[in-house]
C-alpha cells in the first residue's frame, strides 16, 4: 500500500483547510495515484462542519463534503474508486477524490489524479460525479446536508475473443431496463453517473423495436439479424440481434395473482419515492381487470398485511389501501418478502400469472440484509411459480446492486422509476407483456466462423455470461421473456483480413483441414444465433436457430432500429469511459439517433437525443478514470 506524506493543513476556525497546489506538486504518476482531496470532519455540537479547499491560482474556494467508502490504493482491476459528488456553487474541475479522515482528522490518501487536470479553473457543474464504480461499490456523500449511500456493482467490460479458440458466445436473455431510466435520473440532476450503473444491455433493451413478428406461437421468437460497419471504430463491423417474442391479446391473458410488496420505511418519505408510488399503483388499480387478484404488505420495523387478496373488481378498497400508505422506521426487506410470497402462495392461480412485485429503494437495514443470504430465500420462492418484479425508487440511497440481483435470481425484472410518466410506461403500458410471461430460462448461443471473423466482443450483458455448456443444462436459470418483449444484443466484430487483428496464434492444423473439407454454403456464413427455452409452463426446452451472412451494408443501409441501438450502445461507451470506445463521440450519437428517429409516437428517442446533449455538456473535461 502506498502512502504520501501528509500536506500542509490548517486546523484554525471551524472549517480545515488544505492546500491543494501542495498537493499537485508531488511526483505521482497520472495512472497509480488516483486522487488527493482530505477530507476532514470536525464535529461542534454534534454538526458536521464544512471544509474549504484552498484552490491554487484560483481566487476562491472549494467548499463541500464528501466522504468515499472505497480507499483502495492502487486498486485492483476489480475495485474502483466510488463516485465522488460535491455541493458546492463555486467548483472546479478535477480528479481529485476524497477521504475520510475520522476521530482527530487522521488524514487517508487514495493514489491520485492527474496534475494538469488538478490545476484547471474551469467551473463543474452541480452536483458532478467522477470515478468509477468498484465492485458493490456504495459512495457516502453529503450533498444539501445528506449522505448519498446508492451503490452499483463493478462492470468488468468482456474483451475480444478469438473464435479459432472460443467460437461459442453464450449468455442468458435480459429485458430488465432499470440502467437507462436511473442514468435519465442523475443526468437531469447534473451527475455524472457511475459507470456502474450504466449496464449497456438495459441502456439498449429500453426502447422499442419493429422487429420480425414471430411465425407461430409454437416458435415463439423471431430474429432480425444485420451486420454493418461500426461507428466508433473504423474497419471493424457490428452485428446486431434482434430477437421479437411472440405477442398476445391481454385481453386472453389469464387472471393475475399479485401481491405488492411496499418499503414504507423512513427513507421512502421523499417526493420521488412512496408518493410517486402510490400515484403510480393508483393508475394501475383503475386498470387491473375484475378477476384479477391485488394484496398489498407493507414493511419497515416489521411486515404487516395492508390489503389481503382483493379481487380486481372492489378498485375503491384498493386505493383507499394505496392511498393509506406512509413512510416511517426501519427497513426490513426480508420480512416484508416473506411475507409476500407467503400470501401470493395462499391465493395462488393455477395456470394464472402469480407474482410479487417489490417497490423499494433497496436500503435494507434490518433483518437479512445481505446478498448472499437473500438470493438463496429468492431462489427458494422463485421455484415455487411466484415470479418477482424489482421496481426501484429515489435518488441519494438506491441499492441498484441489490435490486438488480434480486430479480435476476427471482426470475424476473427490474424497472427503476423517476418520473410519473415513467410510473405509467412500466405500471400500465408495459405491464401487460412484463406479467405475461411466454417462455422461461431463455438462453442465447452466437457461433461465430472463424472464415469471416477474426475476433468478436459482446456489448454488455457482463453479469448474463455463461459457460457455453449451460446452454444445454436444464437446471440452469437463464431470463424469462414477456409477450411482445424485445431483446437486442449487439457485437462488435473484427473481420478477418483486417489490420487490427488479436494477437498472432499458432494455426491450427487439425481446424485447418476440418475448414477445408466445409462447403461454399457453411464457408459463407458469418454466424448463427441459437436460442434455447422452456414455454411458461416450464416444460422441457425446445431449440431454435437463425443463420446470418454480411453483406458488406454501410450502417445508412441498415435499418432505422439497428442505427438507433448503435447510437444507444455508443452513448454507453462514452458514459463508461470504456476502453472500447476509441472514436465515439456525443456529436455522434447524436446524428445515428437523429436519423434513426422514425416513428417515435412517446417521444422516447427524441427525449433520448435530448438526454444525449445533457450529457455532452456535463462531461468532465477528460471523462472518468480509464479502468
Amino acid at each position: 500500500m502506498l502512502l504520501m506524506p501528509a500536506p500542509p493543513l490548517s486546523l484554525t476556525g471551524e472549517s480545515p483547510e488544505v492546500n491543494l497546489e501542495w498537493l499537485t506538486t508531488q511526483d505521482t504518476h497520472p495512472l497509480r495515484w488516483r486522487g488527493v482531496f482530505i477530507h476532514t470532519f470536525l464535529r461542534k455540537s454534534a454538526e458536521f462542519h464544512t471544509p474549504k479547499w484552498n484552490t491554487p491560482n484560483s481566487g476562491a474556494s472549494l467548499s463541500g463534503e464528501v466522504s468515499l467508502s472505497c480507499l483502495i490504493p492502487d486498486p485492483p482491476s476489480n475495485l474502483r474508486n466510488s463516485p465522488m459528488r460535491t455541493s458546492s456553487t463555486n467548483q472546479h474541475r478535477c480528479y481529485a477524490m476524497l477521504a475520510l479522515s475520522f476521530a482527530g482528522t487522521a488524514l487517508l490518501l487514495l493514489p491520485a489524479c492527474q496534475k494538469s487536470r488538478m490545476m484547471a479553473s474551469h467551473s463543474m457543474p452541480r452536483h458532478q460525479i467522477y470515478g468509477s464504480a468498484g465492485l458493490s461499490t456504495s459512495s457516502r456523500i453529503i450533498l444539501d446536508g445528506e449522505y448519498n449511500t446508492e451503490s452499483y456493482d463493478y462492470i468488468e467490460e468482456t474483451g475480444f475473443q478469438d473464435p479459432k479458440v472460443n467460437p461459442l458466445s453464450t449468455f442468458a436473455a435480459d429485458v430488465d431496463t432499470a440502467s437507462y431510466s436511473n442514468v435519465r435520473r442523475l443526468l437531469t440532476d447534473g451527475i455524472w453517473p457511475d459507470p456502474g450503473a450504466v449496464r449497456l444491455e438495459e441502456m439498449v433493451n429500453y426502447f422499442v423495436y419493429d422487429y420480425y413478428i414471430p411465425e407461430s406461437r409454437s416458435r415463439p421468437f423471431s430474429a432480425q439479424i444485420e451486420i454493418t460497419d461500426c461507428p466508433w471504430n473504423v474497419g471493424h463491423r457490428l452485428a446486431s440481434i434482434g430477437i421479437k417474442a411472440w405477442d398476445v391479446d391481454l385481453e386472453d391473458r389469464p387472471p393475475a395473482n399479485l401481491v405488492f410488496v411496499i418499503d414504507i420505511s423512513g427513507s421512502m418519505n421523499y417526493p420521488a419515492k412512496l408518493p410517486l408510488l402510490r400515484r403510480g399503483l393508483s393508475m394501475l388499480a383503475r386498470d387491473v381487470r375484475a378477476d384479477d387478484h391485488i394484496g398489498i404488505v407493507v414493511y419497515a420495523g416489521n411486515a404487516s398485511v395492508k390489503l389481503r387478496s382483493t379481487r380486481g373488481a372492489k378498485r375503491n378498497q384498493i386505493l383507499d389501501a394505496i392511498n393509506s400508505l406512509e413512510a416511517h422506521g426501519s427497513t426490513n426487506g426480508e420480512g416484508g418478502l416473506d411475507l409476500a410470497y407467503e400470501m401470493a402462495e395462499d391465493n395462488f392461480i393455477r395456470g394464472g400469472i402469480n407474482r410479487v412485485i417489490l417497490a423499494t429503494d433497496g436500503d435494507f437495514n434490518i433483518g437479512t440484509t445481505s446478498d448472499s443470504q437473500l438470493i438463496p430465500l429468492i431462489e427458494e420462492k422463485a421455484a415455487t411459480g411466484v415470479d418477482l418484479t424489482v421496481l426501484g425508487f429515489g435518488t441519494g440511497n438506491l441499492k441498484d446492486s441489490k435490486l438488480e440481483k434480486l430479480a435476476d435470481h427471482g426470475n424476473g425484472n427490474y424497472a427503476y422509476i423517476d418520473s410519473i410518466n415513467e410510473a405509467r410506461r412500466v405500471l400500465i403500458d408495459r405491464m401487460g407483456s412484463t406479467l405475461f410471461t411466454v417462455a422461461k430460462d431463455v438462453k442465447l448461443q452466437v457461433e461465430f466462423n472463424p472464415a469471416e471473423v477474426a475476433g468478436y466482443r459482446l456489448l454488455g450483458y457482463e453479469n448474463r455470461l455463461m459457460s457455453n455448456r449451460d446452454f444445454y443444462d436444464e437446471e440452469k436459470d437463464a431470463g424469462e421473456i414477456g409477450a411482445g418483449h424485445t431483446v437486442t444484443a449487439i457485437y462488435e466484430i473484427i473481420p478477418t483480413g483486417s489490420h487490427d487483428s488479436l494477437r498472432k496464434m499458432r494455426d491450427l492444423k487439425y481446424q485447418k483441414n476440418l475448414k477445408s473439407k466445409k462447403s461454399n454454403r457453411i464457408h459463407d456464413e458469418f454466424l448463427t444465433v441459437y436460442i434455447r427455452y422452456k414455454d411458461a409452463k416450464g416444460r422441457p426446452a425446445d431449440e431454435i436457430s437463425f443463420v446470418a451472412h454480411d453483406r458488406d451494408f454501410v450502417i445508412d443501409e441498415c435499418s432505422a432500429d439497428l442505427r438507433f441501438a448503435a447510437a444507444v450502445a455508443e452513448f454507453s461507451l462514452l458514459l463508461r469511459d470504456s476502453e472500447f470506445k476509441h472514436r465515439a463521440s456525443f456529436e455522434q450519437v447524436i446524428q445515428l439517433a437523429r436519423s434513426a428517429r422514425g416513428h417515435d409516437p412517446n417521444g422516447e428517442r427524441a427525449e433520448f437525443i435530448q438526454l444525449v446533449r445533457t450529457a455532452e455538456a456535463l462531461q468532465p473535461s477528460r471523462t472518468a478514470y480509464r479502468h
